[in-house]
């Protein structure tokens, strides 16, 4: 049956973040080789309340929570990579100057704020812009105008991951989104956490947050079709409001997907599956190891 757990994780810059029932773990490979990790106790907030536990309200307070975390985490491993000789700029020590010691916490609020901003403008608001154009060519049916808009954010949003995909920096990103797939199914078999071991297993993972994303499209064409198609500025406004409810239904499918073994949850699980090849890369033992390291804190493994 193999083991049930909830770990998951994200690759970071030369490193994995894992996140495990005992806290979140942190694994970075540094430019001299050592592996370097940062273990902090973490209770989900789904946890600490009840009200935020219920279902669809824990899938966007999730979301939410997982962008904290990935960015904090993010930072952490490109702090090890910084040109330690270069002089802060004047708007860092500005910066510095007005918040001091809370200049980490209130540029993390600022990047989140920017992050989500974005992402709304780019995978929701422009399509429905987009889509307008075939209503004024003659297209009137709601649901027509649902699916081509949905059609859209979706192109939009592979286009997007294609391209990010050909950097260089991103390439090793990728391969440690790899790794720490791999690392996840052979916890899950209760296999030995070796290179050797966790190499064996598949680079593409149900549980995994390009699922969560593709998915969060399919949800959007049949929720937002509710809403109906009256003017545009309308239409962004029911589609940033219901985006809590796109998430956290989103989410309650991931979980389903994630604890059933059948047909249904295999096949919708299957177009996010395909779309982890252009979000992972196969990894080699050296990342394998940082991914296993990275697992072994969260759970508080000790060999």
């Amino acid at each position: 049956m193999g083991r049930k757990t909830t770990v998951g994780g994200q690759a970071v810059i030369e490193g994995v973040m894992m996140r495990g029932m005992k806290g979140i773990a942190t694994a970075v490979r540094k430019s001299n080789g050592e592996i370097v990790i940062d273990r902090k106790e973490s209770i989900p907030f789904t946890k600490r309340n009840k009200l935020l536990g219920m279902p669809i309200i824990r899938g966007f307070v999730s979301l939410i929570e997982s962008l904290i975390v990935g960015i904090n985490t993010l930072n952490y491993s490109a702090s090890f990579f910084e040109d330690e000789e270069e002089e802060p700029s004047k708007f860092d020590k500005w910066f510095e100057g007005i918040f001091k010691d809370k200049s980490n916490d209130v540029l993390m609020g600022i990047t989140l704020c920017i992050s989500i901003g974005i992402a709304t403008l780019l995978f929701f608001i422009l399509p429905t812009f987009a889509a307008n154009i075939f209503k004024k060519i003659g297209v009137y049916n709601t649901v027509g105008l649902n699916i081509i808009e949905g059609i859209i954010r979706v192109a939009i949003f592979l286009a997007y991951i294609f391209l990010i995909g050909k950097m260089d920096d991103i390439k090793r990103v990728f391969e440690y989104h790899g790794a720490e797939h791999k690392t996840i199914f052979c916890y899950e078999n209760e296999i030995e956490l070796t290179p050797e071991n966790a190499e064996k297993f598949n680079r593409f993972h149900p549980r995994c947050g390009t699922n969560f994303l593709f998915l969060v499209m399919i949800v959007s064409i049949v929720l937002f079709s509710l809403t109906g198609w009256s003017n545009i500025w309308e239409r962004i406004l029911y589609r940033i409001v219901l985006l809590p409810v796109v998430s956290g239904i989103t989410y309650e499918i991931i979980r389903w997907m994630g604890k059933s073994g059948s047909n249904l949850s295999k096949i919708t699980a299957y177009p996010g599956l395909m779309l982890q090849k252009l979000t992972t890369r196969e990894p080699d033992y050296k990342q394998l190891e940082v991914a296993i390291a990275a697992l072994k804190s969260a759970e508080g493994i000790v060999d």
